[in-house]
C-alpha cells in the first residue's frame, strides 16, 4: 500500500509540474484571416520577394505580439475565415536575408527543406487550434502553407529573444 501511495504521489508532483511548465509559457494569439472565397488571390507576396507591399495581401497571419523570450511559447490560432480553410507553422529562418524553399510547382514552401519548428495543421473556417513549442532565440515566421497562401501573403514575423 505504501508502494502505490508513493507511486500516485509521484504522479501528482509529475502532473503539478507539467500544468506549471504549461502555464508558464508565453501565449500568442494567433489571427489567420482573409477577405472571403469571392477575392481575388495576388500573389508575389513571399517573404523576401523583391518589391513586396503587404498592404495590398488579400489574405495574412496576425499575431498578438511579434516577440517572446526563448522558451516555451503557445500558440493560440484561430482561423477566421468564413469559407477557407488556413493552417499555421512556426518556421525557424536561419538565414533571415534568405527566402524560404518555395516549390512554384506546388505552390508551397517545402517544409521537408525549412527549419519548421510546428504546426496547428488545417483548421476549418471558425476553428480554433493550439501549438505549444520551445524554441531558441532567433528569427521565425508563423506562416500559411496552404498552396498559393504563403505567397498571397500569409505569414508574420516572429522574434525569439534571449
Amino acid at each position: 500500500m505504501a508502494l502505490f501511495g508513493n507511486a500516485a504521489f509521484a504522479a501528482a508532483m509529475g502532473l503539478g509540474l507539467s500544468s506549471t511548465a504549461a502555464s508558464a509559457a508565453t501565449a500568442v494569439d494567433v489571427r489567420l484571416w482573409d477577405q472571403g472565397a469571392g477575392m481575388v488571390m495576388r500573389t508575389g507576396m513571399a517573404y523576401q520577394a523583391p518589391g513586396l507591399d503587404l498592404s495590398k495581401a488579400t489574405m495574412g497571419v496576425r499575431a498578438s505580439r511579434s516577440s517572446a523570450p526563448a522558451g516555451a511559447v503557445s500558440f493560440e490560432v484561430t482561423n477566421t475565415s468564413k469559407d477557407t480553410v488556413h493552417e499555421m507553422v512556426v518556421m525557424h529562418l536561419k538565414d533571415p536575408a534568405q527566402p524560404l524553399p518555395y516549390v512554384g510547382s506546388d505552390a508551397k514552401v517545402d517544409e521537408s527543406k525549412a527549419d519548421a519548428r510546428g504546426e496547428v495543421p488545417e483548421l476549418k473556417p471558425g476553428k480554433s487550434g493550439k501549438l505549444t513549442v520551445t524554441l531558441e532565440p532567433g528569427k521565425y515566421l508563423l506562416i500559411c502553407n496552404q498552396p498559393k497562401h504563403f505567397a498571397a501573403g500569409m505569414w508574420a514575423p516572429f522574434e525569439v529573444t534571449r
